[in-house]
């Protein structure tokens, strides 16, 4: 199901805590390793994951894929630093391992490696890339998702390159060819289509959940997948979850939606399917968990009592219940989801399972469940939870060795605003000493559908270890507190959000702790927007960041990948009756004049989910008006840098910035 998210990720990485020798630095992003594509084997013995470390001379992440013994933790390397390395899958007999990696001209194909020994093997051959890919339940053959080649080939080769654009983002410069699905032989033999058409596959960008997964029936007759018109930005909600039979190609929609559904999932027993949706078809709302039976129908929605925005949905091996993710509070957390509504959260302990707006989990055939998560004081590391544990048991130390950096501590914060309950996480300065006042960052979310939990991320430990407080609230919009609270920034984009954060800034600065004349506000997408709406609505700041800023919700509309989508935030186009004066009331651009603070803005130059166009209006906006300003742009594409060079470019000079200014 499309949802398109206007939040920093990147920033988000766990850190171990220390208790001696020297504070946290930019650089320590090099020394860190990421665990992620968890998968148990059929008999629920092993774990395979995938580990990524920096490769500063490269400039890029590299992968390993590791098998962990669940008995012992032992340990063996089958991959070693691959380019594009993702989404390891067993073969049904347990006998192979199958991935995704580049190839000599940097393609995603599918490997297959035996393991007991081998070298892994290419089974296709896609000349644009494999998107994802699923093992047949008999183990003989693999389905994978690849975009069609261009038919213009030969025109746009003699320069006839013109590209016809409706809703697509202001960088598209040709045509995207639809994603179709493939079947091929385990050995790579017999490569054919099962699907075709102008419609496509979902498939999908970050910041966002990645593509809805394939799903085999049982008996390896029907495949269900997530479909979407064509491959505009603007028209992926219209997605909706179809069935193909194999055999005869046929292809039926599942449930009567024809938008924001995905993620649709066979039970063990092939009876019933699990897909999510946005509740009452309003992505306003929460993603809710609906069954049905494998026949088709909408079904039932089962996660209505629980009343949590839902990422990811599994099948226990029973049947009889779904393993689901969400934000609680200032916690990630997973619960155990009957079919009749009822549900049990599972105990993690202080481990939050890692979130990108997905869920990485993994569920054995005795219900042990596998994910990678991380502590106040360690980063991501792979955890297990047994059935009726009172607690995760780690499996990896692969950060280790960063035992040695100073770190903040960390705490939540709670307060009450316009009958909201509402939360946030504050860090605490590296060396804080009772009775003295801190100059301090508030750090809204991006999202907004989002949260900020107690779970350490980089940007926190490095202004932590430059002496500040930083304080990350929560505000109506967050998808921690409930669908009313969720949907609260309907038609309200920054003014309700606004008096959320300074009421909880109130109840920070009561705390005593605070030198109130020392206060700056930064954010990154969507929280830039609440940066740049902050800093013109309140004067208490000395300064500001805003990180590719929603500034103007037209740029938005007209500019960016979600474009059309950005209507339903509010009454429709604002181009249609008086929608015009919505857009216009809820953009910060319109009131930057009443700025006072010195503002720096980042962004990245080929950003099409936020554009940089907007942060280019807000430069001049604050230029014209005489308000000190800085404009940063990264030569790069996507919402944030990717890699890690520039990633720590950034973090050094946001937090050069508030040097500057707070000091």
């Amino acid at each position: 199901m499309p949802r398109f998210a206007f939040s920093l990720l990147a920033a988000f990485v766990a850190i171990p805590l220390a208790a001696s020798a020297r504070p946290l630095q930019p650089d320590d992003l090099y020394k860190l390793v990421s665990v992620s594509d968890v998968v148990f084997s059929p008999n629920g013995t092993t774990i395979a994951s995938v580990r990524r470390h920096v490769a500063v001379a490269k400039d890029r992440r590299e992968g390993t894929i590791v098998l962990t013994d669940l008995a012992t933790g032992a340990q063996r390397s089958l991959t070693v630093d691959r380019a594009g390395v993702a989404a390891p899958q067993f073969a049904p007999d347990g006998t192979s391992l199958a991935f995704l990696a580049q190839d000599e001209k940097h393609h995603g194909q599918v490997y297959v490696l035996p393991l007991d020994g081998g070298d892994a093997k290419a089974v296709t051959a896609t000349a644009q890339g494999v998107q994802q890919f699923a093992w047949r339940p008999n183990g003989a053959t693999i389905a994978y998702v690849t975009q069609d080649p261009d038919p213009r080939k030969k025109a746009i080769d003699a320069h006839h390159d013109e590209v016809d654009l409706a809703d697509d983002d202001y960088l598209t410069t040709s045509y995207t060819p639809a994603s179709h699905l493939w079947l091929v032989d385990r050995d790579g033999s017999h490569a054919h289509r099962l699907t075709a058409g102008g419609w496509s596959f979902a498939t999908a960008y970050p910041p966002s959940p990645p593509a809805s997964p394939l799903s085999w029936s049982p008996d390896g007759k029907e495949i269900l997948f997530t479909r979407v018109p064509n491959t505009r930005d603007g028209d992926a909600y219209r997605s909706q979850i179809e069935r193909l039979d194999v055999a005869s190609g046929k292809i039926v929609p599942v449930t009567g939606h024809d938008r924001f559904e995905g993620f649709a999932q066979y039970s063990p027993d092939g009876a019933k399917i699990a897909y999510l949706y946005s509740r009452d078809g309003d992505p306003n709302n929460e993603n809710d968990v609906f069954v049905t039976d494998a026949a088709g129908g909408a079904g039932v929605d089962v996660s209505r009592k629980l009343d949590r925005a839902i990422y990811r949905v599994q099948w226990y091996p029973d049947g009889k219940s779904l393993l689901v993710g969400s934000h609680e509070g200032t916690r990630t957390v997973l619960y155990r989801l009957a079919l009749d509504g009822s549900f049990t959260r599972l105990e993690t302990g202080d481990v939050n399972p890692a979130w990108s707006f997905w869920i990485d989990a993994a569920i054995a055939k005795n219900g042990t469940i596998a994910f990678p998560g991380s502590q106040i004081e360690r980063p991501t590391e792979l955890w297990v939870l047994a059935p009726g544990a009172a607690a995760p048991r780690r499996l990896s130390d692969v950060n280790g060795a960063t035992a040695s950096l100073q770190l903040g501590k960390m705490e939540t914060v709670t307060w009450t605003n316009e009958g909201y309950d509402e939360d946030g996480v504050l860090t605490y300065p590296v060396g804080y000493t009772a009775g003295k006042k801190y100059p301090l960052v508030v750090l809204p979310h991006g999202g907004p559908q989002a949260a900020s939990v107690a779970q350490f991320n980089l940007l926190d430990q490095l202004l932590a270890a430059h002496g500040y407080l930083v304080f990350e609230p929560n505000y109506r919009g967050s998808d921690n507190g409930g669908n009313a609270y969720e949907r609260a920034i309907y038609m309200d984009a920054g003014a309700g959000p606004g008096r959320d954060v300074m009421a909880g800034l109130a109840k920070v600065e009561g705390m005593g702790i605070v030198d109130t004349a020392r206060i700056g506000v930064s954010g990154w997408s969507y929280g830039g927007y609440m940066t740049s709406w902050l800093m013109s609505h309140y004067h208490v700041w000395k300064t500001a960041i805003s990180g590719a800023a929603v500034n103007d919700f037209v740029a938005m509309y007209d500019l960016g990948d979600a474009n059309y989508q950005i209507g339903f935030s509010f009454k429709g186009s604002p181009y249609v009756g008086g929608n015009m004066r919505d857009y216009v009331a809820q953009s910060p651009i319109t009131y930057a004049a009443q700025t006072r603070c010195p503002v720096l803005i980042i962004s990245d130059t080929g950003d099409v989910r936020v554009p940089i166009a907007q942060s280019y209006a807000m430069y001049h906006a604050l230029a014209d008006n005489h308000i000190p300003v800085r404009f940063v742009g990264i030569p790069v594409s996507g919402h944030f840098p990717g890699d890690p060079v520039r990633q720590a470019d950034v973090y050094t000079l946001w937090v050069s910035w508030m040097d500057q200014h707070l000091k």
